[in-house]
């Protein structure tokens, strides 16, 4: 069993990958291999609408250059997707948008990559906005037809400067229940 945590942050290690870090605690000590990948550095564009992942069905977009593909096929390889993002004027990071776009139509161009694959979005935010940016990669999921579990409250972790979050204590708390949930629902569908 193996689940990748997908950081869409600009900022390497900062709170977005602390968030996702706790999750990943949760699962590795339920026996399941993690992996934290980060988008920061990366020059990422958006789809092209060009189709040709439709036409070549080969699991793969068809702009390269960047760590999409890469992304993709970890995603591919995970029964565990965890799509982490800071909240960007009220939405998910262009890095994550990249990726949403992208995997997304590689996996309807791929007969449902993701289906049935287990989701969860992670968010971190200074203060408003959070609740759309951690519906937009739920929507993800929903569309890619993915079984997203729930923790005891949104998601979210709060904070502005590096490693604030850790101070969040209920987002804290729900970043280690959210892993704990995502566990005991892979083993329930392995089973």
């Amino acid at each position: 069993m193996k689940a990748i945590a997908i950081n869409g942050s600009a900022r390497k290690d900062g709170n977005t990958a602390l968030l996702l870090n706790q999750v990943l605690a949760e699962l590795r000590a339920e026996g399941i291999e993690t992996e934290l990948f980060q988008l920061s550095g990366n020059a990422l564009r958006g789809c092209t609408a060009c189709y040709t992942c439709f036409a070549a069905k080969n699991k793969r977009c068809s702009v390269t250059g960047d760590v999409i593909n890469d992304c993709i096929a970890k995603m591919v390889d995970a029964d565990i997707i965890i799509l982490g993002s800071p909240t960007y004027f009220a939405n998910v990071s262009s890095e994550m948008k990249a990726l949403i776009d992208r995997a997304g139509m590689v996996g309807k161009a791929n007969a449902g990559l993701y289906r049935r694959k287990v989701g969860a979005a992670v968010v971190s935010v200074r203060r408003g906005g959070a609740i759309h940016t951690f519906n937009s990669i739920n929507h993800f999921f929903l569309y890619c037809e993915m079984i997203i579990p729930g923790s005891s409250y949104w998601n979210i972790g709060i904070g502005l400067n590096p490693g604030d979050v850790g101070g969040d204590e209920e987002g804290i708390a729900t970043m280690k229940t959210l892993g704990q949930n995502l566990a005991w629902t892979l083993k329930k569908i392995k089973q």
